[in-house]
């Protein structure tokens, strides 16, 4: 061999190796990123993020584990595990098990891959750095990929709804970049809670903003596919569901969150307030019974006026009666109603990769993507605490203040 070709051979074995390193490192940190992100789904914020005011998970990040090394084709990578503490379950990640696995579920880490914001161009790196050379699914599939999701969710989104026994629904709405549009695109995402206690993913589709107009285009599809009037439906009390709600399904009870309330009424006051206000806040809706909460908010009221603070005092009247509507039902099942953290949730570590993803040239992708991103979180939802209830609550049964009104004395009943 010429000197020529042993250093042409030698270079080429360099830059082979460097490629190596700098799959591995590529590999590494979006393994890390991802576990991370697995976190803020857990917990429904961010690790930068505070506690939200009302009904959040109550666990919260304790540094890290031991280094986990884990073999690849390209080598072998080392991240360190999240700990996680003061959970009623114990954390398992479900993200490790998958890269045991290797090949076996990977195509539930694509959307995840996706929406974490590489570029199509690192895709065939990632998985090579995952998979090995021969990576069933390469760059050149996504796009296919994509096309399939899009077909999947038309069939998905059309599909009967009347065999589904519907108590709650908590609608929410996730904004992304699409296109050369200079406004964000809005996916209007609707989740049910079932007469069996479990959570399922009802409608996800693209609309306007979250006009009244888009809502209802949404309710009518469910209705006209079968799904019967929920019981109560949770959502922002800026949404434009609720002037569709009334038109397509005037039967259902409306509670607003608490969360949202909250911080719209703090937005109304002066930062130096803010702590001695959400003393009072945050108790309004722990409230043993609603009259309880009346008194609470009268005495916010009172607390506003006093310091010269009545847009606050104002806007806490706004609605009242549709932010205590969660006395109406088992008052084990307050935390999963007074507030849209059930639909948010899923929506953390989401909002976070597409926040942070490149721009979708088209609302389908974004769509298709999304939708089949919640698929994958809907096998880890938790079912609602006192499932056996549901059944009943289906059926028209009456609460007052969180007790069977067959159980409660006749005056309060009254």
């Amino acid at each position: 061999m010429s000197k020529q070709n042993i250093e042409e051979s030698v270079e080429s074995r360099v830059c082979f190796e460097q490629l190596e390193d700098w799959v591995r490192e590529k590999v590494q940190g979006w393994v890390q990123e991802l576990l991370e992100e697995e976190v803020t789904e857990l917990l429904g914020r961010s690790k930068s993020e505070r506690r939200r005011t009302v009904d959040t998970p109550s666990g919260y990040r304790n540094g890290y584990g031991k280094p986990r090394h884990l073999t690849m084709s390209s080598g072998t990578i080392q991240v360190r595990r999240p700990r996680v503490r003061d959970l009623e379950e114990r954390f398992e990640s479900r993200v490790l098990p998958l890269f045991a696995k290797r090949t076996r579920q990977v195509r539930e880490l694509i959307p995840e891959l996706y929406l974490h914001g590489l570029a199509l161009g690192d895709f065939d790196l990632a998985l090579r750095g995952i998979l090995g050379e021969k990576a069933p699914l390469s760059a050149s599939t996504v796009a296919r990929l994509k096309e399939k999701w899009q077909a999947e969710w038309e069939v998905w989104q059309s599909r009967p709804l009347d065999d589904l026994e519907v108590v709650y629904l908590w609608v929410d709405g996730v904004y992304v970049k699409a296109g050369l549009e200079k406004e964000k695109a809005v996916l209007l995402v609707v989740l049910a809670a079932l007469s069996d206690g479990s959570k399922s993913v009802v409608s996800v589709t693209s609309g306007y903003r979250e006009s009244t107009q888009s809502w209802s285009e949404v309710l009518r599809d469910l209705k006209h596919r079968g799904m019967g009037c929920p019981r109560l439906v949770i959502g922002d009390g800026h949404l434009g569901i609720w002037g569709a709600l009334r038109n397509v399904y005037p039967q259902a009870e409306e509670q607003r969150c608490w969360n949202h309330r909250i911080v719209n009424l703090l937005a109304k006051l002066p930062k130096r307030v803010h702590k001695p206000a959400l003393l009072i806040l945050r108790q309004i809706p722990y409230a043993e019974t609603r009259e309880e909460a009346q008194r609470l908010k009268k005495v916010f009221q009172h607390w506003c006026r006093q310091r010269g603070l009545s847009l606050a005092a104002e806007l806490i009247e706004q609605d009242w009666d549709r932010m205590v509507t969660f006395y109406n039902y088992p008052k084990k099942q307050w935390q999963h109603l007074r507030t849209t953290n059930p639909v948010e949730s899923p929506f953390a570590g989401l909002r976070l990769r597409t926040d942070a993803a490149k721009r979708f040239k088209k609302v389908e992708n974004a769509q298709a993507v999304i939708w089949k991103m919640l698929l994958v979180a809907e096998k880890r939802f938790r079912r609602l605490k006192a499932p056996e209830l549901m059944k009943d609550v289906y059926q028209g049964a009456n609460y007052v203040n969180g007790v069977p009104v067959n159980q409660v004395p006749e005056e309060k009943a009254a």
